[in-house]
C-alpha cells in the first residue's frame, strides 16, 4: 500500500509542476502569436493524444518524468538562414518571426509560472492552515560553540540574521545555512534590550530552541500573501547557496536525489496530510525554477542567457560551435541524472 501512494504522489507531484512549467510557455507563445506543435505531459510513446483548433497536439506519455512543449521554429534560433528561405506563409506563427523581448517572455514564463505556483500554494497555507510554529527563543547553548563564545545565552530571542528577519524557528534554520559560510550579524532580544552579535563560520551554532515557547499562527489574506512571497524568496535563496556550495566542494554531491528521493518525499507528505503534500509541490515548483535558470544551453536559463548576449553584442549566435554547446548541454543534463540516480539507489542498498 506505501508503494502505490508513494507512486501515486510522485505522479501528481511531478505533473502539477510539469504542467504548470509547460503551460507557461505555451500561453505566452499564443500570446506572442507563436504557433505550438505538442504539448506533451511524460515522454515516450502517447497515452492519450488530441488535437486542439489550433493544431496543437496535446499527449499524456507513458515515462511520466518530464514533459515539453514543442514551439513551432525554436530549434532555427541557431540556423537562421533555414528561417530566411521559408516561403512567407511558413513564417506565420514562426518562433523567430517575433522579436527578441517575446522570445524572452515565451521562455521565461515556464520558471515564472514555477514561482507564481510555489507562491500560491504557501499564500493558501498561510491563509487557510493555522499553524503551530516554533518561536526563535534559544533553550540551551552548547558549550564551546560558536553562539557561546559569541555570548547568546539561553532564553535570547532570535530577531534577525545579517539581512533576514526572523519571525519562527523554521526561518532561523534556513539564515543559519545561508550563513554558515561566513560571519553571521545576529541580532537578539534578551528581556527589554536588544543586542548585537556576531558568531563565526559554522554549519552548527550551537542553539537548541526552547520547545515549550510556541505560537498558533493564521494570516489574513494580504498578509498570507505576504508570508508566501517571502517564504518563496527563502527557499530559492536557500536553493542558490546550496547549489553553490554543491558547485565549489563546500558541500558534498551526495545529497543531490533523482525521483526517487522526490517520490519517497512526496509519498510521506501525502501520508502527513493535504497541507504538507502542498508544501511538497511548491517546495518542488521552487526547485525546478531555480534549476532552470542555471546558464545551462539546454535549459531555459541557458536561452535567456544567449538572448541577452545577443541583445547586449547585437550580433546573432549560431553555428556548429554553438550545436555542439548544446549537445554538451543535454550530456551533462544526462550525466546529472544517472549521477543523482546512483546516489538514491546507492542509499537504497546500505
Amino acid at each position: 500500500m506505501h508503494t502505490v501512494i508513494t507512486i501515486i504522489a510522485l505522479i501528481i507531484v511531478l505533473g502539477i509542476v510539469i504542467f504548470v512549467h509547460e503551460a507557461g510557455h505555451f500561453m505566452a507563445a499564443r500570446w506572442a502569436g507563436v504557433k505550438v506543435n505538442t504539448f506533451s505531459i511524460g515522454f515516450g510513446p502517447a497515452l492519450l493524444k488530441w488535437t486542439d483548433k489550433h493544431n496543437t497536439v496535446w499527449k499524456l506519455a507513458c515515462l511520466p518524468l518530464g514533459g515539453y512543449v514543442s514551439i513551432y521554429g525554436q530549434e532555427d534560433m541557431f540556423n537562421r538562414k533555414k528561417y530566411k528561405d521559408l516561403p512567407k506563409d511558413k513564417k506565420v506563427g514562426h518562433y523567430l518571426s517575433v522579436p527578441a523581448w517575446k522570445q524572452f517572455i515565451i521562455i521565461a514564463a515556464g520558471v515564472f509560472m514555477n514561482f507564481v505556483l510555489a507562491w500560491g500554494i504557501f499564500s493558501a497555507s498561510f491563509i487557510l492552515h493555522p499553524r503551530t510554529v516554533q518561536l526563535p527563543v534559544v533553550g540551551q547553548v552548547i558549550r564551546e560553540s560558536v553562539a557561546f563564545k559569541a555570548g547568546i545565552k539561553s532564553g535570547d530571542i532570535i530577531m534577525k540574521v545579517d539581512n533576514s528577519k526572523i519571525t519562527n524557528w523554521g526561518e532561523l534554520v534556513i539564515a543559519k545555512e545561508l550563513a554558515s559560510k561566513h560571519d553571521a550579524n545576529v541580532t537578539i532580544q534578551r528581556k527589554n534590550k536588544t543586542i548585537n552579535v556576531k558568531l563565526a563560520p559554522a554549519e552548527r551554532w550551537g542553539v537548541v530552541a526552547d520547545g515549550s515557547k510556541t505560537e498558533l499562527r493564521k494570516k489574513g489574506f494580504f498578509g498570507g500573501l505576504y508570508s508566501g512571497a517571502r517564504e518563496t524568496y527563502h527557499q530559492s535563496k536557500t536553493l542558490v547557496v546550496v547549489l553553490k556550495q554543491i558547485i565549489t566542494g563546500e558541500r558534498s554531491s551526495k545529497q543531490l536525489g533523482s525521483f526517487i528521493t522526490i517520490a519517497q518525499i512526496s509519498g510521506k507528505a501525502l501520508e502527513i496530510g493535504l497541507f504538507a503534500f502542498l508544501s511538497i509541490i511548491a517546495l518542488l515548483s521552487v526547485n525546478l525554477g531555480v534549476v532552470n535558470l542555471l546558464p545551462l544551453p539546454v535549459l531555459d536559463g541557458g536561452y535567456l542567457l544567449i538572448l541577452i548576449i545577443e541583445a547586449i553584442t547585437r550580433k546573432k549566435l549560431g553555428g556548429k560551435a554553438m550545436e555542439i554547446t548544446i549537445i554538451c548541454g543535454w550530456v551533462l543534463i544526462m550525466l546529472l541524472f544517472l549521477f543523482t540516480m546512483w546516489n538514491d539507489i546507492s542509499r537504497l542498498m546500505r
